[in-house]
């Protein structure tokens, strides 16, 4: 009956001449696409919406694109600005070694220069540490955080991950020393190398986190569940999600899930006691 339904109304739409609106092409938006001088280095972002502020930050092996689903859901009530982090999508990867540091330094000089305040940060995976680092050492950028499938050293990676990356790295190398020009291998050394020696946020790195963070996750990540739960008892003003049977694509297999937990709490003030540390 339902796929009856569904041919009916194609077959309505082709007849009275409706047409689906194109997708948005976001990450490659020449509507609202723009670049900033950040660091010596040209950054790429997008913003749509109106409303509070929402600053995304994506994973090591995506961009502004990867957060398609969320861009969409969460335009409709706040600002949301979308950027491409050094080396992916349309940033420059500039000559500097590509460090989590770096790039914490690189979004909040961003927000600055968009003269954007009381900014929630939404980082998944790598982008997730690049918040907290941001959370740790420029404070005064944003006003909560959620953190999704953050790890805050290598080791909080399982073996079987942190094996992948360092065979990625090593043919990266590899690849780079044969003058292989089939794919920015340059790129490629840099991001495994990232992800392999870094980060190294400790627990007193932790402890100076001062505003509302949700620490989430889920129960098939590549992070260990035990790093995750590590990492939200030293951040004093924390929440904690753990979302079952989803993988470390979550915000992209199930943005329906991901978006709600999300929504719900950054709408709402930190509820929260920090009972941990009394």
């Amino acid at each position: 009956m339902k796929q009856f339904v569904a041919l009916v109304a194609l077959v309505l739409i082709s007849f009275l001449g409706f047409s689906q609106p194109d997708p948005v092409p976001y990450g490659s938006n020449k509507a609202v696409g723009k670049f900033l001088r950040i660091n010596g280095v040209n950054l790429y972002y997008e913003i749509y919406g109106t409303g509070e502020p929402i600053l995304l930050i994506h994973g090591n092996g995506t961009g502004i694109k990867g957060w398609s689903s969320q861009i969409a859901h969460f335009s409709k009530k706040y600002q949301v600005v979308a950027v491409d982090c050094r080396g992916r999508g349309q940033s420059e990867l500039g000559t500097d070694s590509l460090t989590y540091i770096q790039q914490a330094s690189d979004l909040a000089k961003l927000l600055t220069e968009l003269k954007l305040e009381n900014v929630t940060v939404i980082g998944k995976s790598d982008g997730a540490i690049i918040g907290l680092l941001m959370a740790i050492y420029y404070p005064g950028t944003m006003k909560q955080l959620v953190s999704y499938g953050a790890n805050a050293e290598p080791d909080g990676l399982y073996p079987e991950t942190a094996n992948g990356i360092h065979s990625d790295r090593v043919k990266a190398e590899e690849m780079l020393a044969k003058g292989d020009s089939t794919k920015n291998w340059k790129l490629e050394q840099q991001k495994y190398r990232m992800m392999e020696f870094q980060p190294h946020i400790t627990a007193e790195d932790l402890k100076k986190i001062s505003i509302p963070v949700l620490v989430m996750s889920c129960d098939r990540d590549v992070i260990k569940e035990e790093h995750t739960f590590w990492i939200y008892r030293n951040i004093r003003f924390s929440s904690l999600s753990i979302s079952p049977g989803e993988v470390h694509r979550f915000p992209t297999l199930n943005p329906d899930l991901f978006n709600s937990i999300v929504g719900n709490w950054i709408s709402q003030p930190f509820k929260g006691e920090a009972v941990r540390f009394k």
